[in-house]
């Protein structure tokens, strides 16, 4: 059994697992390969369980004990992006000789223009999916959050930042107070400091989870401050945290990262909000500034 068959197979059964082995496989998902590499104590710790749930899991899996897992994992170890991924199995470059300036529709040209139609439809079978997953009361729910609060702040990881700076940039224009959580701990701090039970955090968290969220989130949470979530199928650690939990299904992958899905689901949430703000005349006016300033 391949690597990326062993991972595959944690997340289509997680799902169907009980409580305990659940949190063996985000573990395991979140710094796969190399959470699997350790002991299984080590493993049953990190994940808040005992050993025997741990086994319990590796012999719903089928393998014969945690070591036969751990062989698997081993025999095609490799730490790969959904990128490297993706570019490993599509088309080299075109030569000259088969470039369009050159006159030609070689194979390597009709290669990719199918790669390209493929990743398409994975784009847009995921997008479809993710749209299908998250109920309208969530959206609902989230957009009381973001209308009603005191102040919006909001953070993610390594590319979901991108999806939070554009549900800054498109809140501010709806509503006061919306901002991006800073970058520096000082900064963080500061923030922290005057949060109250009537500010709102927004957080993107997905696999490999962010400590730096997790850290702002508790401290966020310990000052009153409310959680929407936006997370994978497989949940941050923060779920539990969460007043509104928005998890985007497996089949949302795409075929090199979700941002996509992030970012559709960040604008119908913005959709439901700007419905609770009536924000005509704040838009009114500032384009009106705009076109002074």
């Amino acid at each position: 059994m391949e690597n990326d068959a062993v991972e595959a197979r944690l997340s289509a059964v997680y799902p169907e697992l009980p409580p305990g082995e659940r949190a063996i496989v985000r573990v395991l998902l979140d710094d796969y390969p190399f959470a699997a590499l350790g002991s299984l104590r080590a493993l049953a710790e990190r994940a808040g369980v005992s050993p025997p749930t741990a086994s319990r899991l590796f012999d719903r899996l089928g393998f014969g004990g945690f070591a036969d897992f751990q062989a698997a994992v081993r025999d095609g170890a490799r730490e790969r992006s959904r990128l490297h991924e993706f570019v490993a199995r599509s088309p080299g470059p075109r030569s000259p000789a088969a470039s369009p300036e050159a006159g030609s529709s070689g194979g390597s040209s009709r290669a990719g223009a199918s790669e390209l139609r493929r990743a398409a439809e994975d784009l847009r079978s995921g997008l479809d999916g993710t749209l299908a997953a998250v109920a309208e009361p969530l959206f609902e729910a989230g957009a009381a959050l973001l209308a009603e609060a005191g102040a919006v702040w909001a953070l993610g990881g390594p590319l979901s930042e991108l999806a939070a700076e554009y549900l800054i940039r498109q809140l501010a224009s709806l509503r006061p107070g919306a901002q991006r959580v800073p970058d520096s701990a000082q900064a963080r701090a500061r923030t922290v400091l005057d949060l109250g039970a009537a500010d709102v955090v927004v957080a993107y968290d997905f696999r490999r989870y962010s400590p730096d969220t997790a850290r702002f989130v508790h401290a966020a949470r310990a000052r009153g401050a409310r959680l929407v979530l936006v997370t994978d199928a497989w949940e941050s650690p923060l779920a539990a945290q969460a007043e509104v939990l928005i998890r985007l299904p497996r089949e949302a992958a795409g075929p090199i990262a979700p941002l996509a899905h992030e970012i559709a689901v960040t604008e119908l949430l913005l959709v439901a909000t700007a419905a609770r703000l009536v924000p005509a005349q704040r838009l009114a006016d500032l384009d009106a500034l705009t076109q002074t300033l």
